[in-house]
Parts: C-alpha cells; sequence; structure tokens
C-alpha cells in the first residue's frame, strides 16, 4: 500500500487501459453462453433455449465445419514453415551485408510491408493479381503463360495467401534473427578465422547453430496461433469462388453468425477454436521452455 500510495500517479496512467481491457476483451466474454443455446436474437441471452452441446454436434456433422478446420491448420501451418524460414535465411544473408548504410536501408524496407493493413493490401492484390489485365498476369502474358485466376481458384489462392503473408511480415521476423546474431561472441569467428575456416564454414558452424535455439523458441510459441491463419488477410481476399480452399474457422464463424444469422453455432465454433488455441498456447510454451530454455516470467 505504501508503494501504491507513493506512486498513484504512475497506476492512475494504467487506469484507462485497463478499463479498455475489461469492457472490451472481458465483458464480451459473456456472450459465449450462446455456444450452448439456440439463440434468438429477439429473445436475448436470457430468453433463448439451453440446448447444452447441440451447437458443438452439429458442428462436427457439418461437412463444411471440418472443411474449414482442415483449411485453417493447412494455411496455418504453411504459413508458420514459411514465415520462420524466409527471415532465418534472410538475416543470414544480411549478416553477410558489410556496409553498414545498405544494411540498415534493406532492413528498413523489408519492414515496411508490416505496417500496412491487409484492407490497402487486399485492395492491391486484387489490382494487381486480376486476370482480366492485372500487372502480373500481363507480365505472365508477355512470356507466353496464360492468365491465372490467382484469387478464383482454390490452390492459387492459398498460394497468394501464404506468399503475400511472408511478403508482408518476414521484414519484421529478420529483426529477430538479426539481434539473436548480433549476439554471437565477436571472439568465436576471430578463432575461426586463425584456424583457417572460410566465411562459409564459419556461417554453417558458427552462425546457424547460434540461430537455432531462436528458430525453435519462435517456430514453438507459433504453434500457440496455428489456429489463427489470418481473418483480416482472407476476408480481404476472398470470394465464394474459393471457400472450400481458402474459407477459415475466423471467416466460417463470421459467415454463420453474422451473415446467416447462425449466432448460437457461430459462437460454438469460435469458443472451439479459443479452447484449442489455449492448450495449444500452452503446449508451445512448455515446449519452448523445454527445448530452447525459454521462459517469460
Amino acid at each position: 500500500m505504501r508503494q501504491l500510495k507513493r506512486h498513484w500517479p504512475f497506476h492512475l496512467m494504467i487506469l484507462p487501459s485497463l478499463v479498455f481491457l475489461i469492457l472490451f476483451s472481458y465483458l464480451p466474454m459473456a456472450g459465449i453462453v450462446m455456444a450452448f443455446q439456440d439463440f434468438k436474437p429477439r429473445l436475448g441471452i436470457t430468453g433463448s433455449e439451453w440446448i447444452g452441446l447441440d451447437n458443438f454436434r452439429y458442428m462436427f456433422e457439418r461437412e463444411d465445419s471440418l472443411e474449414v478446420i482442415w483449411n485453417t491448420l493447412v494455411i496455418a501451418v504453411l504459413k508458420i514453415i514459411f514465415n520462420l524460414a524466409a527471415p532465418f535465411i534472410f538475416a543470414l544473408f544480411l549478416n553477410e551485408v558489410r556496409k553498414e548504410l545498405f544494411k540498415r536501408y534493406v532492413q528498413t524496407m523489408v519492414y515496411l510491408p508490416h505496417f500496412l493493413s491487409w484492407v490497402i493490401l487486399g485492395g492491391i492484390l486484387i489490382d494487381i493479381l486480376s486476370s482480366d489485365g492485372g500487372f502480373v498476369n500481363r507480365l505472365l502474358g508477355m512470356v507466353g503463360i496464360g492468365p491465372i485466376f490467382f484469387l478464383g481458384e482454390g490452390n492459387w489462392f492459398r498460394f497468394t495467401v501464404i506468399i503475400s503473408e511472408v511478403w508482408k511480415e518476414f521484414g519484421y521476423g529478420t529483426i529477430v534473427f538479426l539481434a539473436a546474431l548480433s549476439n554471437i561472441n565477436p571472439s568465436l569467428y576471430e578463432a575461426a578465422e586463425v584456424d583457417g575456416a572460410s566465411r562459409w564454414k564459419q556461417t554453417l558452424h558458427i552462425t546457424m547453430p547460434s540461430m537455432v535455439p531462436m528458430a525453435i523458441v519462435v517456430g514453438t510459441l507459433a504453434l500457440g496461433n496455428i489456429l489463427n491463419a489470418g481473418f483480416d488477410q482472407i476476408f480481404n481476399l476472398y470470394n465464394p469462388l474459393v471457400y472450400d480452399k481458402g474459407d477459415i474457422i475466423d471467416t466460417f464463424v463470421y459467415r454463420t453468425a453474422i451473415i446467416s444469422g447462425e449466432m448460437g453455432f457461430g459462437t460454438a465454433v469460435g469458443l472451439f477454436k479459443s479452447i484449442i488455441s489455449m492448450i495449444l498456447i500452452f503446449v508451445s510454451y512448455r515446449m519452448a521452455y523445454k527445448l530452447a530454455n525459454y521462459r517469460i516470467f
């Protein structure tokens, strides 16, 4: 209490954040009761009929529910793999650049897309990937390749989603690996040079092994988000033509709960995803601790 009285201005400063957190993160959690109801908006939460786990049973009986769970896993796993490999490799190459000004320029340029929203990027991608005169298809036409319907064919849609995600985020991931590289003891390289090791052998035997613990931490912690395949990105890019390959849990919840009015069922799907995600977060954190001695507290 003495510390609280002494530093009350600082505690007062976090009050707006706490109010914001309670209003928009904790109070809405009361809505999960709809997952156990045949929810009718005109009756509300207190008047709607309780149906137990029927919404969850219905979720596993619907063919499109299982389809979106599979789509979510495929897209999320591929994103994790490529979002781990791309910044890892790029950081290795960037670390070899000796001109600091050029290195910082490149680092800044690849980091910039991280700040662009998917609303903006979605509009740009739809325009340049259009099969009707889009920039990319015009380039392909110049080398004799016919138009590709990037956002209208399931497999091409997945490819576009993953590549665009990697392009947007690999600059951010590169910073993490560059930070790991800066912690490598320079005396290791000096000793290797004395022993006659080439730059490639120094990279192979010093740099890469030093980055492995960070790669394990990033990879295992990413498992906690394996069911978050990217609502903003998918929502701004997809259309009914690619629902079979591109619809994920978050967009499925939006379509069923908001568009189709099946709020109870949509809430059940969202709750199912949240429970699985919470379990994966605990598992991934435990794995990061076991494999790389990573811990928050």
